[in-house]
């Protein structure tokens, strides 16, 4: 097991944008426990207090509210830079500021690392292959992406984040690391984001009818947040001559309607499934080769997918309890 991602962080001052979304509130929490003073920036647009309320009286944990999009001035010595919405609900919603959290946040963030020669990560995605014509998915593919649709103010935006990452380090020496990440679930995930598991879960406990968009036969791979964050913190502590970009992600690969049976059944809900049309440039297949983060990172998930999906269950059932006792509606 490579030691980098457990080493102790007590002196190291650390920056996470996005820090209060999905993955990014897993990631401050993992920071803490290893030592680190934490800096957590996030505007809320699909972030949330409540993801990160239980850290506020950690002395070595400060909340900023804050758009990427505008420059920042701190001293850090990392930055994990996460902002941006992920799912196509929330970046279809305002797609110019999309484009801008990908494109300015990056410069901004760039800008920051360059100035305090702080390391930084960039949270790419496997939206950057598009609709992959190999399979799976390596990372010396160029990608299938529709520069005019309805997905490319991400999928581009992803794209022209990691070219500036890269030129800043071949420009400026900027130390930089740039992980591709696959479809990540587990608790803290938005209830309203659009996505299959989220989706699906919802539907599943309230024994509403599971959307299904296409015939279901789409496939995806999915990975559960502890081990995406594990593969964050060992690129982040990997040598600086390994920048990436790396997939990370779970090579498991299942068909959506798979999945909606395995939900139905772990949640022992009534649901039935409904099928819609498929929405554009949605890809039909996805599922990452991680040979390079085998290699150059020793990591690879561990996390069974019931176990996972038991875990992201437990949470959204007590957001709906939660709900109901406050008299709203999560939908």
């Amino acid at each position: 097991m490579q030691q980098g991602e457990f080493k102790n962080l007590a002196r190291k001052r650390i920056l996470v944008t996005g820090g209060a979304g999905f993955i990014g509130s897993h990631l401050c929490r993992v920071l803490l426990d290893r030592g680190a003073e934490v800096l957590c920036a996030d505007n809320y647009f699909t972030g949330s207090r409540d993801h990160v309320r239980d850290l506020l009286d950690n002395p070595r944990f400060e909340l900023l509210r804050h758009d990427i999009t505008f420059p920042l001035y701190i001293e850090v010595d990392e930055i994990y830079n996460l902002a941006c919405p992920a799912s196509p609900v929330h970046y279809q919603f305002d797609p110019v500021q999309t484009t801008k959290t990908c494109v300015h946040g990056s410069i901004n963030m760039l800008g920051l690392a360059k100035r305090v020669k702080a390391r930084i990560l960039q949270a790419s995605t496997s939206e950057v292959y598009g609709d992959p014509e190999i399979h799976p998915q390596q990372e010396d593919y160029w990608g299938r992406v529709n520069p005019i649709g309805p997905r490319s103010c991400y999928d581009e935006g992803k794209r022209c984040a990691e070219t500036l990452f890269m030129d800043y380090r071949r420009q400026h020496g900027v130390e930089i690391k740039i992980a591709r990440i696959f479809n990540t679930y587990g608790p803290n995930m938005h209830p309203n984001d659009g996505r299959v598991v989220s989706n699906f879960i919802l539907q599943a406990l309230q024994h509403k009818p599971i959307t299904i968009y296409g015939d279901g036969s789409q496939t995806r791979s999915f990975c559960y947040v502890d081990d995406l964050v594990s593969g964050l913190l060992r690129l982040m502590h990997s040598p600086a001559d390994f920048c990436g970009p790396v997939n990370l992600g779970n090579p498991s690969e299942r068909t959506v309607l798979e999945l909606a049976d395995k939900i139905i059944t772990l949640t022992g809900s009534r649901s039935e499934l409904v099928f819609k049309p498929l929405p554009a440039d949605d890809p039909q297949r996805r599922r990452p080769d991680i040979s390079m983060a085998r290699r150059h990172l020793e990591w690879e998930p561990a996390v069974d997918i019931d176990e996972g999906l038991a875990e992201t269950i437990r949470y959204f059932d007590a957001l709906l309890t939660a709900r109901k006792a406050e008299g709203a509606d999560i939908r």
